[in-house]
């Protein structure tokens, strides 16, 4: 009888992680075509291009968009840092952690209650993907939209 248990909470284990795949996949979906990435079409390139933008196995991104698979964390990491995403909300969407297991702290914020944006200009062009011989001017021209001292 415990056996019979298992193998039923093991179908109901699996169900739950087929369809926590099926959900992230179809996120990642929508935010490569919001983002460009023809992946509807048989020859437009989108996952192939995903996958050397972000430095992964093209096998990875195939295997997430055809929910055989959930990426490894390097893997999350990368698509997070292409598609511009926080790996935060790519590791909660995926059903690895939990907000409770990823807390957003108090100290994410400049002491004093400044209301200055949480990352550089340098970090936000790094985390964006500006190719390194832009990055000062890309720095030059996001300064002029920042409050003084920003």
């Amino acid at each position: 009888m415990a056996s019979t248990s298992s193998r039923a909470g093991a179908r109901a284990d699996h169900n739950f992680r087929a369809a926590g795949l099926d959900d992230f996949a179809g996120w990642i979906e929508g935010l490569l075509r919001v983002r460009g990435y023809d992946i509807d079409s048989p020859r437009g390139g989108g996952r192939s291009k995903l996958a050397d933008d972000a430095g992964v196995h093209r096998a990875a991104v195939s295997r997430l968009l055809q929910r055989q698979s959930m990426p490894d964390l390097e893997t999350m990491r990368r698509i997070a840092a292409v598609l511009g995403v926080p790996l935060r909300e790519m590791l909660i969407r995926s059903g690895r952690l939990t907000e409770n297991d990823l807390p957003v702290s108090d100290g994410a914020r400049p002491a004093g209650g400044e209301d200055r944006p949480w990352l550089s200009v340098e970090e936000a062009a790094l985390r964006m993907g500006v190719p390194p011989e832009l990055r000062e001017l890309f720095a030059k021209v996001a300064q002029q939209f920042l409050p003084e001292g920003g």
